[in-house]
């Protein structure tokens, strides 16, 4: 697999990444809540973060992006979920000095997988950044990870 930097071009995969992840893993999403943020997503979410995609030979297969020194989004397509693709894309974050994420508290499944690559929970929020009452928990990579 290769990480490579993403431009315009990928954003309609990634865009169709993210939908099928978000369905897989979100379910205390709304069909408003997604078609909301998916359309924010190229015109908006994308180009405010520097995206690195994962491909393989099974093509673009997951995308991570960053803004200061915080994992800002990290998709796989569920069809690749457990097959190292998260963990190769978060080892690259850290080698790049990325130390700081936040995980929907609804989202156990992704909090467990950062809570696997070293990082603790250190904040909570009651409500994302939309002001939706979906909390947020604000993670940092342990000294030790």
């Amino acid at each position: 697999m290769e990480i490579k930097v993403c431009s315009e071009e990928d954003y309609v995969r990634m865009v169709e990444i993210w939908e099928r992840a978000v369905r897989a893993t979100h379910d205390f999403l709304s069909e408003d809540d997604i078609n909301s943020i998916k359309e924010k997503l190229p015109a908006l979410y994308f180009p405010s973060v520097e995206l690195f995609g994962a491909d393989s030979e099974n093509g673009f297969v997951g995308f991570i992006g960053f803004s200061d020194d915080k994992i800002e989004m990290l998709f796989v397509d569920p069809s690749f979920h457990g097959c190292g693709i998260g963990s190769r894309l978060i080892e690259f974050a850290k080698k790049r000095g990325f130390s700081l994420v936040d995980v929907n508290e609804q989202n156990p499944r992704a909090l467990r997988f950062y809570k696997k690559h070293g990082f603790v929970v250190a904040s909570r929020d009651e409500y994302d950044d939309a002001g939706r009452p979906f909390p947020i928990l604000h993670l940092a990579l342990a000294p030790e990870a």
